[in-house]
């Protein structure tokens, strides 16, 4: 079956068109650099309010509800692990009905009000069995209402900044790399505030102003993001078009349906030439077999979701690292030296700022220094490509968790000799400091290659399949901690996650990581040498 070139090149111009209309690039009135901005200050303010509250989690399940080390890092990797998996299911709703404005501000509101009753329920006592039992449930139910307004939030935050910056205006183009980059930033920055701030207030001061605060902020960020209104640029979809999803699953089941038919010739060099450029459709060619009820503008979107899925799974070994810098990490810190001043301690969640504090560093040399030079060489607008950014901080992210496996086992060692003699904290920094630059190159490059990637219309989704491998990881995390803490303590035998972690083997953990993450970049490099980018578009579906 052979489609003729025009007929595919309206079909395609059909997708690109139909969902929205464009608010020229140009106009001081809409979107641009000052949307843009105002969407980073949104993303600082709940940045400040989500860290006050993730940072020190598993010093709170220790500590006043009493939990064991295990189980409280199982409950931490479980919660993050929903946090970053709800974007699913929040990006469809988002892409398919509500919008991604309105979804900001409906899981902005419920995430208020879980930050609310998470305050509430740290000023509740816990006196009696009861009470106690009546705090922890409380607690709980509103760590996940967080979860579930945080989910519908951090995808379409993103999402709708990018959206602010035109691809059709060459200025606009250039600038949405940046973006992306001090986006980062500016999280970054709030990151590093909080974890000074509210970690302290936490530990030394109150729980509840401690969450209090994060609370506070969070309302503000909805606030400034309602400021904007009249300014944004927003995506709607077309009244009557078909759903993204709805074609996507159609062209499988058409291509599981026609499966027993011959190769269609969709490619004919003759007909085609033009509007395949790149040489993307030449994979998954099963699903060509769709064609005979689907378009090819649907096959090439089947295609593009398809050819992700590879990424995504290659990329999990980076989440199952990212969850230990704050649980594990965090751990090890409070068993050290942790005396700056006489009478002053220095938090053991704290120390997650050297995380930020090398991003904040380190993003404008990048942006700034690394990315013009290596544009010299590569002639690539961005410098290197998102693939091999990933990759670079995917094995950034080894040398980070064998350096902590290095310090562990110096610090079990120093601990057996002797027990009075503690470890300085600072040796846990190059460790931070590491993690944070392997951030700079994998967690930005991730949030541009599935927002550019994944159709147009289907970027909701698309920043969600990003912020999932992390819920992915994170789970991982917690399921490997439990059955790990289950088959090393069996027969008498001490945990590896013991409570007291002088007894434990965190490093014998480390390096089971720095393995199964060494395999998974070896994957990942296969995989990202014979991906195939997709097409620039030539509509932004911006209005």
């Amino acid at each position: 079956m052979v489609i003729a070139c025009d007929e595919l090149e309206g079909t395609l111009h059909q997708v690109n068109t139909e969902s929205s209309m464009d608010k020229p690039a140009g106009r001081s009135s809409s979107g641009g650099w000052k949307s843009a901005r105002l969407i980073i200050g949104v993303e600082m303010a709940e940045q400040f309010a989500f860290c006050g509250i993730s940072s020190n989690l598993i010093t709170y399940l220790t500590g006043p509800l009493g939990e064991s080390t295990a189980a409280a890092a199982a409950n931490v990797n479980a919660w993050t692990g929903t946090v970053s998996f709800l974007p699913l299911l929040w990006g469809f709703i988002a892409d398919s009905f509500l919008g991604r404005f309105r979804t900001i501000v409906i899981s902005s509101s419920l995430y208020i009000l879980g930050l609310g009753l998470l305050s509430f329920s740290a000023m509740t006592t816990s006196d009696t069995k009861d009470s106690n039992q009546f705090r922890v449930i409380l607690f709980f139910c509103s760590l996940y209402l967080i979860a579930i307004g945080q989910g519908g939030y951090k995808p379409c935050i993103k999402v709708f900044g990018a959206d602010q910056l035109n691809g059709n205006d060459l200025k606009e183009a250039k600038a949405k790399s940046s973006y992306f980059n001090w986006l980062m930033f500016g999280s970054c920055v709030s990151i590093l505030s909080t974890r000074l701030v509210s970690s302290y207030i936490q530990e030394y001061l109150n729980w509840f102003l401690g969450f209090g605060i994060p609370s506070v902020f969070m309302l503000i960020s909805l606030l400034l993001f309602l400021i904007g209104t009249k300014s944004y640029r927003y995506s709607t979809a077309r009244v009557g078009k078909k759903n993204p999803f709805a074609r996507i699953i159609h062209v499988f089941i058409e291509a599981l349906k026609n499966r027993g038919q011959q190769n269609l010739d969709l490619y004919n060099p003759n007909e085609a030439l033009l509007l395949l450029a790149d040489q993307s459709s030449k994979q998954f060619r099963f699903l060509d077999k769709a064609a005979i009820s689907c378009s090819l503008a649907e096959i090439e979107e089947a295609k593009a979701v398809l050819k992700l899925v590879p990424i995504w799974m290659t990329c999990l070994v980076y989440a199952i690292i990212c969850a230990q810098s704050h649980t594990f990490f965090t751990k090890q810190g409070a068993t050290m030296n942790r005396s700056i001043l006489p009478g002053l301690l220095v938090p053991a969640a704290t120390l997650q700022c050297f995380i930020s504090l090398t991003m904040v560093i380190f993003i404008p040399l990048y942006d700034r220094l690394l990315v013009p030079v290596a544009r010299s060489f590569t002639q690539n607008p961005s410098g290197i490509t998102m693939l091999q950014r990933i990759g670079t901080g995917i094995f950034l992210s080894i040398l980070a968790i064998v350096v902590a496996a290095l310090v562990e086992t110096q610090r079990l060692q120093t601990a057996r000799d002797d027990v009075t003699i503690l470890m300085s904290v600072w040796w846990l920094v190059p460790q931070y400091v590491i993690f944070g630059v392997a951030d700079v190159f994998t967690m930005v490059g991730l949030q541009e290659f599935f927002y550019d990637q994944v159709p147009c219309e289907l970027r909701s989704v698309g920043m969600a399949l990003n912020l999932s491998i992390y819920g992915v990881g994170n789970f991982l995390s917690s399921f490997m901690i439990s059955i790990i803490d289950k088959v090393t303590s069996q027969s008498g035998q001490t945990s590896w996650f013991d409570n007291d972690l002088n007894q434990a083997h965190l490093d014998y953990f480390y390096w089971l990581l720095a393995c199964l993450s060494s395999t998974g970049l070896a994957s990942y490099l296969w995989f990202a040498k014979s991906y195939v980018y997709n097409r620039p578009n030539t509509s932004k579906n911006i209005i």
